[in-house]
């Protein structure tokens, strides 16, 4: 009986470890960015509202003396600036999102960099439940080990359910957008066979009376 029910203990927890790896899919995402001298590099991500965004970037060099400067700005979908630091080789940013829609992130090198080749950023992004404090939920829960396993559990599902539910909306949005394209994209049609066969009727009725006229006919 005992030998069962760590058997059934052991198939719970890898079922909840699984779970727990596929809630965290996307949720946090290391990129590698390689700045030109002169231009601008962004990133973006779709994200639907209240969901938590914390993100760290540094500049990487060979010669960690000898650091160029960035500047970066994030945007929100409705152009609203979150983040904004010039002259910096390293920093971070956080924030809860309010608009539904495409957050970007913008890269730029310092003018006085120029010239000076490819700079590398490296911008560590996390959202949702990879940016949230386990630790200081722990402390102030006095939770731990499975507990604080099956919390973390319990949030990731959360976050694939609202994403769920966001996806869902969006789709439905974009049906909706879709049919009333449709719906344009006919009556257009038939307004143009309507006017094409207006015309087509009176340049006949027109030359019949030229050669009426004419008495070509």
């Amino acid at each position: 009986m005992g030998m069962g029910t760590n058997v059934r203990r052991k198939v719970i927890l890898q079922l909840l470890l699984t779970l727990w790896i596929w809630g965290n899919v996307r949720v946090s995402e290391g990129i590698w960015l390689n700045l030109p001298a002169s231009g601008t590099k962004c990133v973006s991500e779709d994200l639907h509202t209240n969901v938590v965004v914390l993100a760290d970037y540094v500049v990487v060099s060979e010669d960690n003396s000898r650091l160029p400067a960035i500047s970066v700005k994030v945007s929100s979908p409705y152009g609203n600036n979150l983040h904004q630091k010039d002259n910096v080789t390293h920093g971070q940013f956080a924030f809860t999102t309010q608009e539904a829609g495409s957050y970007l992130v913008c890269f730029w090198v310092e003018g006085r960099n120029s010239g000076g080749g490819d700079v590398s950023v490296n911008l560590d992004w996390k959202t949702g439940i990879a940016a949230k404090d386990w630790e200081s939920v722990a402390r102030k829960e006095k939770i731990e080990g499975v507990e604080l396993e099956l919390k973390k559990l319990e949030g990731a599902v959360e976050a694939i359910h609202e994403n769920l539910v966001y996806l869902k909306i969006r789709e439905a949005e974009l049906r909706t957008v879709s049919e009333t394209t449709n719906t344009r994209v006919a009556w257009f049609s038939i307004m143009s066979l309507g006017l094409c066969i207006l015309v087509s009727t009176l340049q006949l009725w027109h030359l019949k009376r030229f050669f009426l006229k004419k008495k070509l006919i």
